[in-house]
């Protein structure tokens, strides 16, 4: 048997046959790591004559629609496209301390009411789980979830074989290390080879599998790029920690959308899922001035969020521009469209937006919305229950963004009737005389 030597880098997973200090594909250094790999010999033509491969037609391939497991919620239900199809290998990834583990603890428990539940911890005993889980659910004698604690993907994915529960949880995938395998948990082959194996599991039993995924700094799934093809699914728990507001996003998904978000908050007795997301991104205060509302969409859902502004007069050379929630260099545009075809003094102006209830605004539908709570804030003028809902171009014309009616729709259903849009201003302009003579 021949072994060869291998540089595999632990951010993005390139493979290189000598030594780099800076990995070529992601740009960072110090990053690969030596392998030794083992080459076995290939098959023959006759070793491959005795498999049993025969195509068969598209036509004839028999398919029915999987059945789909409920985790309970109604939001992560959403997210997955209608719960969890039965085989498929699940991926939530997320910033540590977000939520990652209370949340598929609480699934866990929803789901073991009605069915066998194994919950394979990696970092935590069973005494730490359980002292989690009775914090969650008052009657664990009512549950049928089995903890395990073990960081031996050869073991765990035995012993699915032997139990074959009808959901299995990984807690994390980083932690797993198989001694079949050269390498620390958490480096490529290790998680590479451990993700493999509870694939293979989940695949010929029919289980179900979520993994527990870390992230490096940057934000990404840590490990290699690989394990966010070999999965079915990539969720991201996302949010800021001091508000405990958690969104659910769907990043990959081979049996959903991949636009819907599932909406949480974080109290003392775990993940509650919020049916009216406007509970949370909006003040109750909204009558003073740099407060304007606007309409966003997350894949097919329609909430309402706050944008908050602060003008202030600048004795810097260089006036500050601050953002919170969003861009920094849409700000800077936005800026700069109200100073040319507005006519705005912003240029010795400090200028802080913020989005309240520590939601990230990213659709362009929002544009209108901040440039009117810096007007607001600026000329100190008032607009209560203002819903803005238009994108803004370089030449100060308002766009309409895409499913305008159903955002208005959703305004009015709230009691919002001062929408302001494309369909009766044209320009950044028009917008602002208008407001200024009410």
């Amino acid at each position: 048997m021949k072994v060869s030597t291998s540089f595999v880098c632990q951010e993005c997973g390139y493979e290189t046959p000598k030594y780099l200090g800076k990995c070529p594909e992601c740009g960072l250094w110090n990053t690969l790591k030596e392998f030794k790999i083992s080459n076995s010999k290939l098959k023959t033509t006759s070793s491959l004559q005795n498999l049993d491969l025969k195509p068969q037609k598209i036509s004839d391939v028999t398919f029915e629609e999987g059945k789909r497991l409920s985790t309970d919620f109604k939001e992560m239900d959403e997210v997955l496209g209608g719960g969890i199809v039965l085989g498929s290998v699940i991926l939530l990834a997320g910033d540590p301390g977000i939520g990652k583990s209370t949340l598929l603890l609480q699934v866990g428990l929803n789901m073991s009411k009605t069915k066998d539940v194994l919950y394979v911890s990696g970092e935590e005993s069973q005494n730490q789980v359980k002292l989690r889980a009775a914090r969650l659910s008052k009657n664990l004698k009512a549950n049928k979830l089995f903890l395990v604690s073990s960081t031996d993907p050869d073991a765990v994915a035995l012993l699915i074989e032997e139990t074959k529960p009808s959901f299995v949880i990984i807690d994390s995938i980083q932690t797993m290390q198989s001694e079949n395998l050269e390498g620390l948990s958490g480096s490529v082959g290790q998680v590479r080879y451990s993700t493999n194996q509870f694939i293979k599991a989940a695949k010929t039993l029919n289980i179900p599998v979520i993994l527990v995924g870390h992230v490096t700094k940057e934000g990404m799934v840590a490990g290699p790029m690989i394990l966010s093809h070999m999965v079915d699914t990539v969720l991201f728990l996302e949010g800021e920690k001091n508000t405990g507001t958690r969104i659910l996003r769907s990043l990959k998904n081979r049996f959903g959308p991949v636009d819907e978000v599932g909406i949480f908050s974080m109290q003392g007795e775990g993940l509650i899922e919020v049916i009216n997301p406007e509970s949370l991104f909006l003040n109750k205060a909204i009558d003073a001035s740099g407060s304007v509302l606007t309409v966003t969409m997350e894949g097919t859902r329609a909430f309402l969020i706050e944008v908050q502004a602060l003008v202030v007069y600048s004795k810097l050379p260089m006036p500050r521009r601050v953002a919170s929630g969003l861009d920094y260099r849409r700000l800077e545009l936005i800026l700069a469209v109200l100073q040319k075809h507005a006519r705005l003094p912003l240029d010795s102006m400090d200028v802080f937006v913020n989005v309240a209830g520590g939601f990230k605004l990213s659709d362009p539908a929002s544009d209108l919305a901040i440039a009117l709570a810096i007007f607001s804030s600026l000329k100190n003028i008032s607009l209560a229950k203002t819903v803005a809902i238009a994108e803004l171009g370089l030449l100060g014309e308002l766009r309409e963004p895409s499913l305008l009616d159903k955002r208005i729709k959703e305004a009015k259903k709230l009691g919002f009737g001062r929408i302001v849009s494309p369909k009766d201003f044209r320009n950044i302009l028009q917008v602002v005389s208008h407001l200024s003579k009410d």
